[in-house]
């Protein structure tokens, strides 16, 4: 029986490549007004996403436009979910005059990364999710991580996600960036998404083999190589068999 797999990339934050990434994924992350992001972008990103019948969510981050919602920060939970849900709420907005339904959430940056271990950080993300009334939930695959289960508990439909072109620590967490190994090389990038689609699992830094039971990969949209990231690795997983679709 074969294996079925979402594609999704992180969009809507100003890479030129948007529009040849967009006909190869069957999700988009659209940052709406955190890290990056604003109407005109949500706009062009949403349109891009409904002309190539790729379901479309929320890509909320840190306020912190000038560090890209990659810097660590530290806000008390309920401000937490006061913005992550006032941004769901933007690109909500933008939607509904589009036409276009949007499907679920992902965090982006480092808010996702703190999140995979901070129970009170992912809880916060979560309720405003849930009061969102989007269904799906992106978040880290793994035993690492809490971002799921505190998703499930507030009833949303928690999608494991696993990373093709990121390194893994051995604990099943990103290896941070900026660190060697944290961002693979476009062949190893492909290898790595189709087993992470075919086996649930990749190979840590450290040699270990380490279990990712993900049902969507992510690949980052503001690489150089993005694009051809894009459609290789779509080759390549349909090529072993795999069923590439949006979950839900």
């Amino acid at each position: 029986m074969s294996r079925r797999m979402d594609l999704n990339a992180d969009l809507g934050e100003g890479s030129p490549h948007e529009a040849a990434i967009m006909p190869h994924v069957t999700s988009a992350n659209i940052a709406c007004g955190g890290h990056a992001g604003d109407a005109e972008t949500m706009r062009d990103s949403l349109r891009l996403a409904a002309k190539y019948g790729v379901a479309a969510g929320a890509h909320p981050g840190f306020p912190d436009r000038e560090g890209f919602g990659r810097r660590e920060l530290h806000f008390p939970p309920d401000e937490v979910t006061a913005f992550v849900r006032e941004q769901i709420e933007a690109l909500g907005a933008v939607a509904a005059r589009e036409g276009v339904r949007l499907r679920h959430v992902k965090p982006h940056g480092m808010l996702y990364n703190m999140a995979v271990k901070d129970a009170a950080l992912a809880g916060a993300i979560a309720r405003a999710a849930a009061a969102s009334g989007l269904p799906l939930y992106f978040g880290l695959a793994g035993e690492a991580s809490v971002m799921l289960r505190e998703a499930e508990a507030l009833g949303l439909e928690a999608v494991g996600e696993g990373f093709a072109d990121r390194g893994y620590a051995p604990d099943g967490s990103l290896w941070p960036r900026g660190q060697a190994g944290a961002l693979l090389p476009h062949a190893e990038a492909v290898r790595q998404g189709v087993r992470l689609a075919l086996e649930g699992t990749v190979t840590a830094v450290s040699g270990e083999t380490v279990r990712v039971p993900a049902r969507t990969l992510c690949l980052h949209g503001d690489g150089a190589e993005a694009a051809e990231l894009a459609r290789d690795l779509r080759a390549a997983l349909e090529e072993a068999g795999v069923r590439v679709a949006a979950p839900g």
